[in-house]
């Protein structure tokens, strides 16, 4: 590309290419798109982007273009890669100039600088942090703030690399510049600080903003940049100067107020000091053990004394308490049961801790996190009021402890109630007696109070196991506060019916099951959303407790379920409907059967709401798993929601549509559940089965699931589903063998030995293509035990059920292998003798004696060889499959399934599905099931030695172990 004709060229196609019209815009793309492997293309963008008297959009694109030609053409190995001579250019003209006066642009180039010093630095780039030290040393604002936004985004990104080469290479770099960064930071901060009591607030902002960005600097250096931090000086120095710095900025917010304009930043540089900490604490726990008790006096006198009176933001609290917990469960601080075992590090650290929290320190705390951070606040109860949904389903669970200070006050009081345990139990049950009896709901105060020390008795439940009599105190206050009507009372009938939650699992007497599903029944009919939603989670974690029994719970089934249905439907918000869901398909799974009378109001509005879904895929994904225990509990009946149903599963597992994403498993497992229990496959059910070529390709985590699906066809429409299926299904499988691993091999190979049992007589035509692989695999020695043991199974079948098939096999890998079929057969005994420890499916191993003996009588002179070998192989078989009736001492195979028994199905047990009965009726033509072993070796044995004669058959009897053929004629006598 011609730089000098180029430019201007490249300036009008951008120019186009940030217009509004698509008309303009598209061909302007296209042309770009073009021009990305040009030669000197990047340098033309260079010259653009840096030109400031240009339109800014215009220079906003050309840095978007630069930044991702970095990723895609500057490593040596990328196809169209940059030449060494452009891109030593462009290194030297992006930091040739730290001046650019639009923050946006200027943070995009400090990115893409910093992308280029992935690759490159130090070695194609050794100038470039000698020259951003350099830079941010001038006495120019701009140019110092640009080269310090550039220093700050190079050594993240460099510290964010891992291998260990790299590794040391910025501890290298961490060494040379850590002292420099840490006088940088403090020059900053002590303008700043001055500035900010002067008045001058631009100015104040200015040096502020540098502040932070080399703080920013430090925070990487520090954690990333040394092996052992506490040996290195500077750190520890910096280290200690944080906490100083915290206490003065701290002081200075309290000082500037909350609408002063460097408000906002001071509040992020406070939050990064917190950061610098949590970071070093997770990096280094043991260099940290010098700061736990600092870090502790820090964190608790700001949070839980009066200390934080006045400056104390949500985000500082956070962390604060983050930094409490962390140092309260870090593993490296506790020591191990055998005390003496321990690191001295350890020892020390727990030691600190020990003679932090104390007594009176662990009172307050406790204390302090009830009646303070657990309470309701004003905007809170305001949000109930205004957003009950919103409020009803905050997200509390996974990492919101971390961002969000209710769940991180709960967590924290968790963690130091495990670990003091002993210390605060009494403090609890004082303040459980404090609240004992009626309280009034004139006093919101009290209700309050009240609603805290429920909510650290459900938190403490595991806890508390042993101090609280749980059982009498549900009878004796806990209902009569659940029975409190009045709309104050809300506070505590959603705290209760929580609490009770928590301790369902932990100690609660069966026979009070009864009284709590008459208390669950009554607040579903609450006057208020919140209580209502709260009550349902309740009764999931009642109902999916390992203590339910569905017989107690049966008089409440319908109506629970009927109030849990209007409950789906009055709630608006997509977490509201999924949360209601979730414990309408809980309460279906636990009963099961039992269900059906009741579920025809669901029936009839998932169809709606699914359709309501459209832009909600996780409420998508809610609806599906719903369904998915609705097909089993209604069993058979469930071919009446087909409709609904088989659309939802076509969508749900068709990778050309996008919501797959989201649906696919869920869709996969609805789509087997239904199979499993239709009565038989209907045409609209056959004709999903085209999304399973796609989904084979994939060969992702899903393809389990996927051969369950192809089996579920195969045991349920055998001939119809192999007729239009089985062409593409056997291609697809060849090509999965060459590509996957063993364990998937089996899977496959298990689907094509479940065609020849479903179908032996067309099964083997159908997998032609599959079967010489296998016989292959069985000569040449697989050596992957479960592999063999398939391959011996999918043999066994083909000689046991298609003899013909079996020969013309045999003829084809003569062909191949330029020998006689009698060899390749020779081979194939010789093999599935030696192998016959790979099987141990009982099954299996029937099945290989049955297929064995199938070759006799013969003349054959490779199957007299072998004979001994075959009768070896019976003789375990019988071992396996044969039992002793100790009053007749006669054997009986334990294998055969002579006729129909109807399955007993206790309470417990799930009743069979309609693919367990067509396994059953499966068993009963097949022949490992139908055949006696012992009456099939007889009759073998017999006719081989009318073949060959008495004599004849007594020499080859000769070729068998004496000890074997004694155990071989126990288990014939009779006959």
């Amino acid at each position: 590309m011609d730089l000098n004709s180029a430019s201007g060229v490249v300036l009008q196609v951008l120019t186009q290419a940030s217009s509004q019209d698509s008309a303009v815009l598209k061909p302007a793309e296209e042309q770009l798109k073009q021009w990305e492997t040009q030669p000197g293309f990047y340098t033309v963008l260079l010259t653009i982007f840096t030109n400031h008297s240009l339109d800014v959009n215009v220079r906003w694109l050309a840095v978007l273009y630069f930044k991702n030609g970095i990723d895609r053409y500057w490593r040596k190995v990328a196809p169209h890669a940059l030449s060494e001579e452009e891109k030593a250019t462009l290194r030297a003209g992006l930091i040739t100039n730290f001046n650019e006066p639009v923050n946006q642009i200027a943070t995009q180039i400090a990115v893409l600088i910093a992308k280029v010093a992935r690759l490159d630095c130090p070695k194609q780039w050794p100038e470039l942090i000698p020259t951003l030290i350099e830079s941010v040393k001038i006495q120019d604002d701009l140019r110092q703030h640009r080269a310090l936004l550039t220093f700050y985004h190079v050594t993240k990104t460099l510290s964010s690399k891992r291998l260990a080469a790299d590794r040391k290479l910025f501890q290298d770099l961490a060494s040379e510049i850590y002292s420099f960064t840490c006088s940088l930071w403090n020059h900053h901060t002590d303008t700043f600080l001055q500035q900010i009591c002067s008045g001058g607030e631009p100015a104040a902002i200015n040096s502020l903003e540098k502040t932070l960005l080399s703080l920013k600097v430090l925070r990487k250096l520090t954690v990333h940049g040394f092996l052992e931090p506490h040996q290195n000086s500077d750190v520890t120095g910096f280290l200690l100067a944080v906490f100083v710095r915290l206490k003065q900025f701290l002081d200075c917010s309290r000082n500037i107020g909350a609408e002063h304009v460097c408000r906002e930043r001071l509040e992020k540089i406070i939050i990064l000091f917190t950061k610098v900490l949590l970071d070093f604490l997770d990096q280094h726990p043991i260099s940290f053990i010098p700061l736990i008790q600092r870090s502790l006096e820090f964190a608790v006198s700001y949070v839980f004394t009066e200390a934080g009176d006045g400056i104390l933001f949500e985000r500082f609290i956070v962390q604060c308490m983050s930094l409490i917990k962390r140092i309260v469960k870090e593993d490296c601080y506790i020591p191990s049961k055998n005390f003496e075992d321990s690191k001295p590090e350890t020892i020390n650290a727990h030691q600190i801790k020990q003679s932090f929290f104390t007594y009176q320190t662990l009172t307050e705390l406790c204390r302090r996190l009830v009646t303070h951070y657990f309470i309701l606040s004003d905007e809170e109860l305001a949000m109930w009021e205004e957003d009950p949904e919103g409020f009803a389903v905050e997200e509390t669970g996974g990492d919101s402890w971390k961002y969000s200070l209710r769940p991180c006050s709960e967590v924290l009081f968790i963690d130091i109630f495990h670990e003091y345990s002993g210390t605060l139990t009494p403090v609890l049950l004082n303040m459980v007696d404090t609240i004992k009896g009626p309280t009034c709901v004139e006093d919101l105060n009290a209700l309050r109070i009240k609603e805290t020390v429920y909510n650290a008795v459900g938190l403490a439940s595991y806890e508390l196991f042993d101090c609280i009599d749980f059982d009498e105190w549900f009878q004796s206050q806990l209902l009569g506060e659940l029975g409190v009507a009045h709309d104050r009372y809300k506070l505590l009938r959603r705290r209760v019916i929580w609490l009770i939650g928590q301790w369902v699992s932990v100690k609660f007497k069966a026979d009070l099951r009864p009284l709590l599903y008459e208390a669950i029944l009554s607040l579903l009919q609450d006057p208020d959303l919140v209580v209502r939603v709260e009550t349902a989670t309740t009764l999931k974690l009642t109902v999916d407790d390992f203590e339910f029994r569905t017989e107690q719970f049966l008089p409440y089934l319908e109506t629970t379920f009927s109030l849990l249905f209007q409950l789906l439907q009055q709630v608006t918000e997509c977490d509201s409907k999924m949360q209601v869901l979730h414990v309408l398909s809980c309460v279906i799974e636990r009963v099961n059967m039992q269900i059906r009378p009741f579920v025809g109001c669901l029936i009839q509005y998932l169809p709606l709401l699914w359709k309501q879904s459209e832009e909600h895929n996780m409420l998508r994904c809610a609806i599906l798993s719903t369904l998915v225990h609705l097909i089993k509990g209604l069993g058979s009946s469930s071919e009446n929601l087909y409709p609904f149903l088989l659309p939802v599963i076509q969508l749900s597992t068709d990778v050309s549509q996008p919501p797959h994403v989201y649906l696919l498993e869920d869709g996969l497992e609805l789509w087997l559940v239904t199979l499993e229990n239709c009565p038989s496959v209907t045409p609209e059910l056959l004709r999903i089965f085209h999304n399973m070529s796609a989904l084979l390709e994939l060969s992702s985590e899903n393809l389990l699931i996927c051969f369950k699906i192809v089996n579920a066809y195969i045991f349920s429409s055998s001939s119809e589903f192999l007729q239009i299926y089985a062409a593409n299904l056997c291609q697809g499988f060849l090509q999965l063998l060459r590509d996957i691993t063993n364990e998937g091999q089996v899977e496959v190979l298990k689907v094509v030995e479940n065609v020849l049992k479903v179908n032996p007589a067309v099964g083997p035509q159908i997998f032609q293509a599959l079967l010489p692989p296998v016989f292959r695999g069985i000569i040449e020695g697989e050596k992957y035990p479960v592999v063999m043991s398939t391959y011996l199974g999918i043999l066994g079948r083909v000689l046991l059920q298609n003899p013909s098939c079996f020969s013309s096999l045999l003829y084809q890998l003569s062909q191949e292998y330029n020998c006689e079929p009698d060899q390749i057969l020779g081979n194939l005994i010789e093999m599935w003798v030696d192998r016959m420890d790979n099987i141990t499916q009982p099954e299996r191993r029937k099945l290989s004696a049955l297929a064995l003996l199938s070759l006799l009588p013969s003349t054959s002179s490779i199957i007299q060889d072998k004979f001994c070998g075959i009768i070896n192989v019976c003789v375990e078989s019988l071992h396996d499959v044969m039992t002793e009736d100790p009053e007749t001492s006669t054997y009986k195979d334990c294998m055969l399934m002579p006729h129909i028994e109807e399955p007993q199905v206790s309470e417990d047990e799930e009743p069979p599905t309609e693919q367990d009965k067509r396994k059953k009726m499966l068993a009963l033509i097949d022949p490992v099931h139908t055949v006696s072993l012992q009456q099939f070796v007889y009759e073998k044995l017999k006719a081989q030695q009318e073949l060959l004669g008495e004599e004849g058959f007594r020499c080859l009897m000769e070729t068998v172990d004496t000890e074997i053929v004694t155990q071989l004629q126990e288990f014939l006598k009779g006959f």
